[in-house]
């Protein structure tokens, strides 16, 4: 490869995780990936090595198994960087189930720093979350040293995987660029991936999708009396290559500031925050008006009851990003749903094609879709 890192990423195959992988590996890095395909598809990474043009090594596996981790760490003794972001991710899944989240999450965080450790990497890029930001107390836009404070599980645990990174920066020579992000969206130009869980989606973009698609009868909008202009909630939606470039740029940072510091006296070790947004809310009444807009299809939805752990508004301040790392987001709502709506298009007349070569009936295959009432 041309670059000499060896990078090691957690969640690979997951949404935000994979986009990652294409932005490091066209960049020319060397990637290892694991997941343990809870959430994932193995296709992914057929997808991910036409984009980069080899196919990375990968091995399937829970960074909770030390033995696994281990085992990886061994096969690739020259691994120096870790981009982590192997987490459960489902506010709602959290609520429901929190101790799931503490065991996946903050121990397998915890295995992975204990492995790194011991196999003296100590260099990691940290997918965190909005949710760690006292939402109930401060006035959005939320800045990086804002009050901290969850209202779901979900949000604990990575405020404590955010808690040990610091600690591992500041007694264990570690390192460490923590992003917090809420809402991304959309996917890859090339259309070869994007968000696809093996559940019913938990986010706003893709359950729209669903409906557009008649594969979801109605989407759930959850209540309208939030202090809000429309009385849905608000969130700063960011493209998901956006993020993907934050995470590069991260690594980046790192690189110059160990450069930094071999010119320095006493060594400081790295730790590190940056909110990755737009800086721009809208309500899910506004995304759905402006997917209906530019797809031309209607989307159904309903007002369900209010959820305890929602919030009004999240909004955060992307400045620090865009002076230190020298990146902002670049791609608006409006550009993404449009890049949604080709690919609804897309994808539509690759299934019309698919169906016509597999059937015998051509007019059967053609006949349009009926919505149901």
């Amino acid at each position: 490869m041309e670059n000499a890192h060896k990078i090691l990423i957690t969640g690979w195959l997951g949404y935000i995780w994979s986009h990652t992988a294409v932005v490091f590996g066209q960049a020319g890095y060397d990637l290892v990936i694991v997941d343990n395909l809870s959430n994932s598809h193995i296709g992914v990474l057929d997808a991910i090595a036409q984009l980069i043009w080899y196919k990375p090594k990968f091995y399937e596996a829970d960074i909770r198994n030390t033995n696994a981790l281990e085992k990886i760490f061994e096969e690739n003794s020259d691994i120096d960087w870790v981009i982590h972001f192997a987490a459960k991710k489902a506010v709602w899944e959290s609520c429901q189930d929190p101790f799931l989240y503490y065991d996946n999450n903050i121990q397998g965080t915890t295995t992975l720093l204990k492995t790194m450790l011991n196999y003296n990497v100590k260099n990691i890029v940290f997918s965190s979350s909005a949710t760690v930001y006292d939402a109930l107390k401060l006035i959005p836009p939320f800045s990086e040293n804002d009050r901290l404070n969850t209202n779901n599980p979900y949000g604990t645990t990575k405020l404590m995987m955010e808690y040990l990174l610091k600690d591992m920066s500041s007694y264990k020579n570690f390192n460490s660029v923590i992003l917090r992000y809420f809402n991304p969206i959309w996917a890859h130009s090339s259309w070869l991936i994007w968000e696809t869980p093996k559940w019913i989606p938990s986010n706003l973009v893709p359950f729209i999708y669903k409906v557009a698609k008649w594969e979801i009868w109605k989407l759930n909008v959850w209540w309208n009396d939030y202090k809000t202009d429309d009385g849905t909630w608000v969130r700063d939606y960011i493209h998901v290559m956006d993020v993907a470039e934050a995470h590069l740029a991260s690594y980046k940072h790192i690189l110059d500031y160990i450069q930094f510091q071999t010119m320095a006296e006493n060594q400081v070790w790295l730790y590190d925050i940056f909110n990755i947004w737009t800086w721009h809310g809208q309500s899910v009444k506004e995304i759905i008006e402006i997917s209906e807009k530019i797809t031309e299809k209607n989307i159904e939805y309903e007002i369900s009851p209010r959820r305890p752990w929602d919030i009004d508004i999240s909004i955060a301040n992307p400045l620090k990003a865009k002076q230190v790392l020298w990146r902002e987001a670049t791609r608006s709502i409006f550009q993404s749903i449009e890049d949604w709506r080709k690919f609804v298009n897309n994808q539509d007349s690759i299934e019309t094609s698919q169906e016509i070569k597999h059937n015998s009936s051509p007019k059967q295959v053609l006949k349009p879709k009926s919505k149901k009432k």
